[in-house]
C-alpha cells in the first residue's frame, strides 16, 4: 500500500531562524512554528491551545528564509513529517522528535517599511521551489 506523508500549517516563527551551512554549502534553517487553535466549548467558554513545530529547511529556499524572516513572521508551509531519533548523550536514552521538512512555502507578512526609497527591499517570491533533499549522512550537518 502506498503512503502519503503531506501537512500545511500556518502559524507564526516562535524563534529567528538559524541558518547554518554544510561543509558541501548546502544552506539548512532551522525554526520553530506556533499554531493555535480557539475554540467555544459546548458552555461558552472560549479555549485556546498552542502547538509548536519544529522546522527544517533546505537549500535556496532556506537562505530566503534565512534573509526575509524574523520572529514573529507569518507563513504557510506545505511539508512533509520527519522523524529524529537519536540517543541521549547525558542518559543513553533513545529520543525522538517528530519535525516538518519544508517542500513550499508563502510568506505572509507585508514587506516591512524600510524608510529608504532609494534603495527598495527585493521582495520575496510568494512560493518558493521545492527544497533539496537533506544530506542523507548525519556527519554533513553541522549541528
Amino acid at each position: 500500500m502506498q503512503s502519503y506523508n503531506k501537512v500545511q500549517l500556518l502559524g507564526n516563527l516562535t524563534r529567528d531562524v538559524e541558518l547554518r551551512y554544510t561543509p558541501k554549502g548546502l544552506a539548512i534553517a532551522k525554526f520553530g512554528l506556533a499554531l493555535n487553535r480557539s475554540w467555544r466549548t459546548d458552555g461558552g467558554e472560549q479555549k485556546e491551545e498552542v502547538t509548536f513545530v519544529d522546522v527544517d529547511c533546505f537549500g535556496k529556499q532556506a537562505e530566503n528564509v534565512g534573509q526575509y524572516l524574523r520572529k514573529g513572521s507569518r507563513v504557510h508551509i506545505e511539508g512533509r513529517l520527519k522523524l529524529d531519533q537519536w540517543d541521549d548523550k547525558q542518559t543513553g536514552q533513545k529520543r525522538s522528535k517528530l519535525g516538518v521538512v519544508v517542500e513550499s512555502m508563502i510568506f505572509l507578512d507585508p514587506q516591512p517599511h524600510t524608510g529608504d526609497a532609494a534603495a527598495p527591499r527585493p521582495a520575496p517570491r510568494a512560493a518558493a521551489p521545492p527544497a533539496a533533499e537533506p544530506p542523507t549522512e548525519n556527519d554533513d550537518v553541522p549541528f
